[in-house]
């Protein structure tokens, strides 16, 4: 009988045949007489036998512990597990974890207990927890500084207690320590040293002790240590904050120093730091194209929108650059707009350039069937899709807006929403044709997501369940390059814009940029695989064969799918399902 769940039992039983020891609840009913070194020994063979995982037996054990607290340890469950804490060094790999799983039980008793032990029991656990800490600083026991730290907060180990302690204890005071002021603050400035300095600021805290200043948020600035900077900055006060946010506005980190004037209001403190805090964060919210987010962040500031303006500008994000000014009454940038078209055309792939001759919107049933039948007849299509974004943390997904399916000379962009509540029947029927076709060589970019996304958006359709005979661009190569505009710098030279990426998908009509994009993306697979395809690596005769060997014939549904594979993996599938590429790809060659 093994540890099964976190209501299991603790006993103490010998199976003949499974010789398999567990630990059940009625060995600890009555803990009066039960010591600590039986009681730590019981859990350990419960642990050591159980059946569970080890971080689901710790939970389980540790709910136990909890539960078992309340059945009178002697002389009280503080003391009982301070005791505990005492011996569990002696159980070698255990003492460790054990540790945790004991100050965590006795601080979620002292928790849901309205009367968790006497006031007699919680003055000698102090007394033991600080002649603890005081053989965890000397090494005579073996513990780790978090479990050492963790042993003052539960039992409340005050500078009271540190000086009865050291008033005991022969050892340190043949090292001159009388007092515990002094014996701290010496132990705190040698964790400083040692660059330990989580653990030298929750001392700090405990202790209320507030040195040295200036010097160590320095010191912890500089060795990286952020997080403890910040909370011994907030510890100390304003002061230390504000000397906090200029070590970061001094090292350029103007994400930690938005957050810490923020958080503290600072505002008026460093004013000409702070809106350069905002325009770094609408930077990056750019570069991301989250251009919706970027625009509420700036709160009509009209600052932070003209620099808004310029990000869109320098991004090539032309309509942007309308609408906002537009939108804010803005004064245009006709020459920095005359000479950003000239760039973008430079620096960015366009459908020109692919020599793309047609881009259709689909948006009725005749349209859909026309573009099926062409699409039957192509040996090869790219595919991809679009949904606007959602910024709530939390919310619904939006369904997939478009799909873009196309041939080298032409990119059918499907709007989704409006066929399915159209003819939806028609759609599946259509969709299934082409994604289903042995024949036709289907090219996706991450595809997994978008087939997941697809089937979450159109449950009732059958024609996101499987697929025959797609390549997914992504799995050829074992590094990422940066998605696939990187991908297509990379092979092709030139990157793809994608500010666009997170533009509304839903607005009908799209923009003229947002079908140049969504065509963009379907019609570049093709031309890469052409390019890779044509031009194989030196010094891999065998290229060829490795492509096929991520053509997936058959995928289960896609809802079962976990959410996202990664990148150096390719998409595996049984042997069973896959169609022999070798049997076609003469016409894809």
């Amino acid at each position: 009988m093994g540890l099964d769940s976190k209501e299991a039992d603790l006993e103490v039983i010998r199976d003949e045949k499974s010789e398999a020891n567990t630990v059940c609840l009625h060995a600890f009913s009555d803990l009066t007489y039960v010591s600590p070194v039986v009681f730590l020994y019981l859990l350990k063979e419960c642990y050591k036998h159980g059946s569970l995982k080890a971080t689901k037996k710790f939970q389980a054990l540790q709910y136990q512990v909890h539960r078992v607290l309340a059945n009178k340890p002697q002389p009280g469950p503080a003391t009982f597990i301070i005791n505990c804490l005492t011996l569990l060094p002696l159980f070698g790999v255990y003492g460790e974890g054990f540790s945790h799983l004991v100050i965590s039980a006795l601080r979620r008793f002292f928790k849901t207990v309205s009367e968790p032990t006497s006031e007699e029991d919680i003055c000698l656990a102090r007394k033991l927890a600080a002649q603890f800490f005081l053989a965890t600083v000397g090494g005579s026991l073996t513990y780790d500084e978090k479990v050492m730290v963790h042993t003052l907060r539960v039992f409340d180990v005050r500078l009271t207690s540190i000086d009865e302690a050291l008033s005991i204890s022969e050892v340190w005071q043949r090292y001159g320590f009388a007092c515990g002021n002094a014996f701290l603050e010496q132990y705190i400035s040698d964790l400083i040293k040692s660059k330990s300095f989580m653990t030298a600021v929750t001392l700090l805290e405990h202790f209320s002790f507030r040195f040295p200043g200036e010097t160590f948020l320095q010191q912890m600035v500089e060795d990286k240590n952020f997080q403890a900077a910040e909370r011994w900055a907030t510890f100390m006060g304003r002061p230390s904050l504000c000397i906090l946010v200029q070590e970061y506005g001094s090292r350029n980190m103007l994400k930690q120093a938005y957050n810490i004037i923020n958080k503290n209001y600072l505002q008026h403190d460093f004013p000409e730091l702070y809106h350069k805090c905002k325009e770094s964060a609408l930077k990056v919210l750019a570069e991301k194209a989250c251009w919706d987010v970027a625009e509420i962040k700036t709160k009509g500031d009209r600052q932070l929108l003209k620099y808004l303006v310029y990000l869109a500008v320098e991004a090539g994000y032309l309509e942007k650059v309308d609408e906002l000014c537009d939108r804010y009454s803005l004064q245009g940038l006709p020459k920095a707009r005359e000479a950003e078209v000239a760039f973008v055309e430079k620096s960015f792939l366009r459908l020109n350039d692919l020599a793309v001759e047609d881009v259709v919107w689909v948006d009725e049933v005749n349209e859909l069937r026309k573009a099926t039948s062409f699409l039957e007849g192509c040996r090869v299509v790219g595919i991809d899709c679009e949904w606007k974004p959602n910024y709530i943390k939390g919310s619904k997904q939006n369904k997939v807006s478009i799909m873009q399916i196309g041939s080298d000379t032409k990119i059918f962009i499907l709007d989704l929403i409006k066929l399915y509540n159209d003819a939806s029947e028609i759609l599946d029927n259509c969709l299934s044709h082409i994604l289903q076709s042995k024949s036709t060589l289907k090219l996706g970019y991450n595809f997994q997501c978008d087939i997941k996304q697809l089937a979450l958006s159109y449950g009732d359709l059958k024609c996101f369940e499987r697929y025959d005979m797609l390549l997914d661009i992504q799995n050829v190569f074992n590094e990422p390059f940066g998605g696939l505009a990187g991908l297509t710098k990379k092979i092709l030279g030139v990157s793809l814009n994608k500010t666009r990426r997170n533009s509304d998908w839903e607005q009908r009509p799209l923009s003229q940029n947002q079908l140049e994009y969504a065509a963009l993306d379907a019609a570049v697979l093709i031309h890469i695989f052409r390019h890779v395809r044509d031009h194989p690596p030196h010094d891999s005769s065998s290229e060829t064969t490795q492509w096929k060997s991520h053509i997936v014939s058959h995928m289960e549904s896609p809802k079962k799918l976990k959410k996202k594979t990664p990148k150096s993996n390719p998409t595996q599938t049984s042997a069973s399902t896959f169609n022999k590429p070798s049997d076609n790809w003469n016409k894809w060659s």
